[in-house]
This record gives C-alpha cells, sequence and structure tokens, in this order.
C-alpha cells in the first residue's frame, strides 16, 4: 500500500509537491527526495490522495529529525505574513530529533542565590509577573540584567525554560559571564558566528534536556526548546532583530507571536523604547540608574575632531580615566568625492559611494562587495586630487595617536571586530585598562558596561538625525542616549556632543519618554504604529523592464482602495550587484486590507518588505 504526500523543499521556493511512501508518515517530519537528477530535503505536509494527473516519486530516505505542529504551523504564518515560501520559513527553525536521549532534569548547576534587587527593581519585577506582555522601560544602568535573571530563575523553578534575545553584538563576554554565574551550564549562547561543530555540540545538549535557557540573536527563537515559559527581548529597539533577507520577519514581533502561541510570557526591555512597543504593550519603568552619578552634556558645533576635544581626551587619559568616541562612519573615509564637479566615485554596479579602506589600500562597495583600487583622479571631470567625506574610525584614530603619546586605541567597529574572540580580547584589555579609549561605531551603543568610562564624545549625530527615514530622530536621540549611557556608570562623566541641533537634542536626554510622546503625535495617522508599512522592491538587469513591472504593479495596486500607495520610482540606492532597483511604498490604515492587495500582486519577479525598517 502506498501513502501520498505534499513536500514542501527544504530552504527553497518551490511550490508543494507531491511524493509517496510505503509506510505512514507524520506532518513536520524531514525527508530526503529525488528532485530531477539530485536528492534533497523536504518537509512532510500533509497526507493526500493518490493524484490522477500525474506520477509521483517515491521518497528516499526519512531522516531522524521532525518539526513538531507548532514549528509547523509558526512556519505557516510567517510565509504568509512576510511573503515567503513555507520551504523558506521552515529552514529558520531548527528541528527536533528522534533519537531518545536520556532527558536530564538535573538543576545542580544553577546557583540559587538570586540577585539582590532595589525596591524599585523589585516593585518592576512584581509588576511584571502579572502580565503576559509588556515592556520594561528603564533608563540607561537601572539593573535591567538583575530583572531578567529574576524572571529567567522562576520560571525555571517552575519547570519552564527560557528564551534570551540580544541583538548580535550585545552577546558580549560581560552579559555570558553574568548568566553563567547563576545558571552555569544550564545555558548556552547561540549566534551566527558559530562553527557547525560548536552548533552540533550545543543541540546535543539542548536534545538531552541539559539546557534551561536559551540566549543569542534572533536565530535563537528557533532553537529546538521545549516547555518555553518565558522569552526576553533584550534592547528591543534595535534594527538588527528585523531579518534582511527572505523571510523577512521581526524577530521581537515573532517572539510576542511565538509566546502568544505557547502560551508563554514575554517581556520587552530596552532604555530607548520603540514608539511602536511603547505604544502597544503595558509599560513597567525604572527610573534611576542603579549607582547615581552626575552626568554634564556639552554641545559644540562641528563634524570632526577638534584640538579641544583631543585635550579633553588627552586630560582624561593623564588623569588615569577611560574615554569612549563614537563616530558613525567605519573603515576610513566613506566616500571619495571631486571638489571640482562635486560627484561622489560610485561602485559601477552599485550607485553608491565606495568605503575607503586606508589599511587594505582599497576601495570597497559594502553593497555588493566589489573592490578596486584607491584613486587619485576624478572619473568624471579628471580634476586631481579626489577628497573624503565624513570622518571614519580609522582617520579618528589617526588623529589621537598622533596627538596623544602612549595612548592605546581599542577600536570597536565591524572591520576590526570580526569574531567572538576578537570582541572578549578587546573588551578584556579595556576592562583590564591595557587600552584606554573604546573608539567605534553604531557597536559601542549595545549594552558594554565599564565603571571607569568618564568621558564620552560623541561625533556625525546630525549624519544619523538627517537620514531620509522617517524614525531618524528617534534612531538619533536613542543612539544619542544609549552611546551616552556607557558612560557614568559609576562615577560623574562628562558627554561632548557634536551637533547643530543641540536645542533638539537637549529638550529629551533626560527624558526619552516625553520624546516618545512628542513623537507620538508626529507619527499619528502618518506612520506605524498608527498604519502599516510595506515596501515593495522590484530589481532587474534591464532597467526599462524594472520601471515596466513598477508602473504594472502600480497599476494592479489601484483596485485596492484601502490601500494608499505613497510613492513609486527609482530606490535611494539605485543599483545593486548590477541590477537596477525600484521600490513602492504602501500604508493602509489597517493590516488585513493590505497583507490582502500585497498577496494578490505578490510574484517571483518582486520582494516584499512588510513592516520595513530600511528604505535604501
Amino acid at each position: 500500500m502506498l501513502f501520498y504526500y505534499q513536500i514542501s523543499l527544504y530552504r527553497s521556493s518551490a511550490p508543494i509537491l507531491t511524493y509517496h511512501y510505503d509506510k505512514p508518515l507524520q506532518q513536520g517530519q524531514l525527508i530526503e527526495v529525488p528532485v530531477k537528477s539530485k536528492i534533497k530535503r523536504a518537509i512532510v505536509l500533509d497526507e493526500v490522495e493518490k493524484p490522477k494527473d500525474f506520477k509521483t516519486f517515491e521518497i528516499l530516505n526519512i531522516l531522524d529529525l521532525y518539526y513538531t505542529q507548532t514549528q509547523v504551523e509558526i512556519a505557516k504564518f510567517i510565509s504568509e505574513y512576510y511573503f515567503s515560501s513555507f520551504g523558506e520559513a521552515i529552514a529558520l527553525f531548527i528541528p527536533f530529533s528522534n533519537e531518545e536521549k536520556n532527558v536530564s532534569t538535573s538543576v545542580e548547576d544553577i546557583s540559587h542565590k538570586l540577585p539582590t534587587l532595589s525596591n524599585e527593581q523589585q516593585k518592576a519585577y512584581n509588576q511584571l509577573l502579572k502580565k503576559d506582555r509588556a515592556l520594561l522601560f528603564g533608563v540607561t544602568g537601572s539593573g535591567k540584567t538583575e530583572i531578567f535573571i529574576s524572571l529567567m530563575m522562576k520560571s525555571i523553578q517552575e519547570g519552564k525554560k527560557c528564551i534570551f534575545l540580544m541583538p548580535e553584538i550585545s552577546l558580549t563576554p560581560q552579559m555570558q559571564s553574568r548568566l553563567e554565574k547563576y545558571f552555569g551550564k544550564r545555558i548556552v549562547m547561540w549566534h551566527s558566528k558559530l562553527t557547525k561543530k560548536q552548533k552540533d555540540k550545543l543541540l546535543e545538549s539542548i536534545y538531552a534536556g541539559e539546557v534551561d535557557i536559551v540566549a543569542g540573536a534572533r536565530s535563537a527563537l528557533f532553537t529546538p526548546l521545549s516547555d518555553i515559559g518565558l522569552i526576553i527581548v533584550d534592547e528591543e529597539h534595535d534594527d538588527s532583530y528585523k531579518s534582511m533577507m527572505k523571510p523577512r520577519y521581526h524577530a521581537r514581533d515573532m517572539a510576542v507571536y511565538i509566546a502568544n502561541k505557547l502560551k508563554a510570557k514575554v517581556v520587552l526591555a530596552s532604555a530607548t523604547p520603540s514608539l511602536s512597543s511603547y505604544y502597544k504593550y503595558d509599560v513597567v519603568r525604572l527610573f534611576k540608574p542603579f549607582i547615581q552619578t552626575k552626568k554634564r552634556y556639552i554641545f559644540i558645533e562641528g563634524t570632526t575632531l577638534t584640538n579641544g576635544i583631543i585635550k579633553k581626551i588627552e586630560k582624561n587619559f593623564r588623569d588615569g580615566e577611560q574615554s569612549l568616541l563614537f563616530v558613525p562612519t567605519r573603515g576610513n573615509f566613506k566616500y571619495l568625492y571631486c571638489q571640482n564637479c562635486g560627484k561622489t566615485h560610485l561602485c559601477p554596479y552599485c550607485s553608491v559611494g565606495m568605503a575607503l579602506h586606508r589599511y587594505a589600500r582599497h576601495l570597497k562597495c559594502h553593497y555588493c562587495n566589489y573592490t578596486e583600487p584607491i584613486r587619485e583622479t576624478c572619473v568624471y571631470c579628471g580634476h586631481t586630487p579626489l577628497t573624503s567625506q565624513r570622518m571614519g574610525t580609522v582617520e579618528a584614530k589617526e588623529m589621537i595617536e598622533s596627538g596623544i603619546k602612549d595612548i592605546v586605541i581599542e577600536q570597536f567597529d565591524r572591520d576590526s571586530i570580526t569574531t567572538p574572540t576578537k570582541l572578549k580580547k578587546a573588551l578584556k584589555r579595556f576592562e583590564n585598562k591595557e587600552s584606554h579609549i573604546l573608539l567605534g561605531t553604531q557597536m559601542l551603543s549595545k549594552g558594554h558596561d565599564y565603571a571607569n568610562i568618564s568621558l564620552s564624545v560623541i561625533t556625525g549625530i546630525d549624519y544619523i538625525y538627517g537620514l531620509s527615514d522617517y524614525r531618524a530622530r528617534q534612531r538619533a536621540i536613542g543612539l544619542l542616549i544609549q552611546i551616552a549611557g556607557r558612560s557614568g556608570r559609576a562615577k560623574n562623566a562628562e558627554v561632548i556632543i557634536q551637533s547643530s541641533n543641540a536645542d533638539f537634542f537637549q529638550l529629551y536626554l533626560n527624558d526619552y519618554e516625553a520624546f516618545l510622546k512628542d513623537e507620538m503625535e508626529f507619527m499619528r495617522d502618518i506612520y506605524p504604529p498608527f498604519v502599516s508599512l510595506a515596501r515593495i522592491l522590484i530589481s532587474h538587469k534591464d532597467d526599462a523592464k524594472g520601471a515596466k513591472i513598477t508602473l504594472d504593479i502600480v497599476e494592479k495596486l489601484k483596485a485596492f482602495e484601502e490601500v494608499e500607495i505613497v510613492g513609486h520610482g527609482k530606490a535611494p540606492i539605485e543599483r545593486i550587484a548590477n541590477k537596477f532597483r525600484y521600490n513602492i511604498l504602501l500604508r493602509c490604515e489597517k493590516r488585513m486590507p493590505l497583507l490582502k492587495a500585497l498577496h494578490a500582486i505578490n510574484s517571483t519577479s518582486i520582494e516584499i518588505d512588510i513592516d520595513p525598517v530600511e528604505f535604501s
């Protein structure tokens, strides 16, 4: 007797296919099937009647791995809401193992000694216990981590397991050692930098029931953990929770959806929460830092390091203190441009300026990775030399080193910190005072906690304030507060901010909630969380064909009266990897009519980004 099954190819956008097998199979079972001349992995979806119109091939192998019904249901939701195939959505999840394991329930690795909470922390903890979904909104240094640990400990004592999400670079050795102090080997850190061997080893311990907490970046949400009782999303405002590849899901929103599905508790947390979370969820506040210090803010004009700033850093260094310097651009200088014709030197395949990496002696496109030697002459008018725009980390490092004898600088950007080991060593050197200044990009804003920083210098914040993004104000003030929050954790500090928008920043530096309330009025009826946005991206090697596809879609969308076409045309970055790019931006008061319209026009020639955070 043969059984017939609809299957979905793993990690594929192919349509649902039908195969047969001589034994009954469960939904979610991982299998191998022949596809043309290859053998591919697939997932069993549903048993069906024998097809009348075509012959079926036989399923070749049954693997010792399966997806639970809940994982399959969540993947179906992801594929429909985020416009991917089921095969792409289920590939986010790690399957469970069929192999019998001796499930370990030992809690000997867990210290039952809880962190000591202040009165304010205890009050927030008690409030969170009463809520299934909540936003913990606490100023920087207010002790949110101790509350997380207390919540996780309670969940484990009730026989439940926990997921703790952090933005990728926040998987700091510091956070890991804090968590391991309380949970020992019952916690694993999960992120994209793990090797296959490391992942397999961690999965063995998860399958064996030896793990109570999976902590990590957004992929930690999809690990095969059973009996989940609590999901915590730290730094919930961070855009790195949004996937920029299909499926374009948002891990924070998925955490809320999954917790709801599993009847688990979810806690979002941030010192600078997103407007949407502040608007949607019950808010629990922490108003005061755990250690009260004084912070003095000084606003100055300019866009580059001045002698005055370097003198301030030198005095701090000579006094035995540590400093932090933020610049918005990694590498050396962001772009080369011509002072004669005013044009920026662009990537020949993407319409973006090429980043100058002087140490590697090349120009590099950060979109398609094309590289070429550093140019001296303008390709448009022949003028020499080309000038560089906006100070980057390397230039800032050179300026400080040439101005301050013996200072040791820790460069903190994605060009320097490429592995977890490099991150660990850099932070260890800074903690041991072997280096004196943390110099870097937005990586600096993410959860690092060092007691000896008494001077922060923030440059280029106006660049973020001026981005063509409806959240530019939110991103700028949020980043400013987060970076300022790295200093003055245990002693008084000075924060120097280079900005021509001092009036705006001064209003909200000590009251981010006031900003959220004002911004809510600015966003009302126009932007999320009051409306839903979607972005349709069309890219084609032929510019005219890309333009025609765009106009055809716009025509089709006009049939959906509730959906507003905000704009359409060439994307801000017109070409990437030799493909011409077009955008259509949509807005709708309600989500369902928007999803209906998008499903009606969805095709393989476009990509749909629902709830977008990137518009370039």
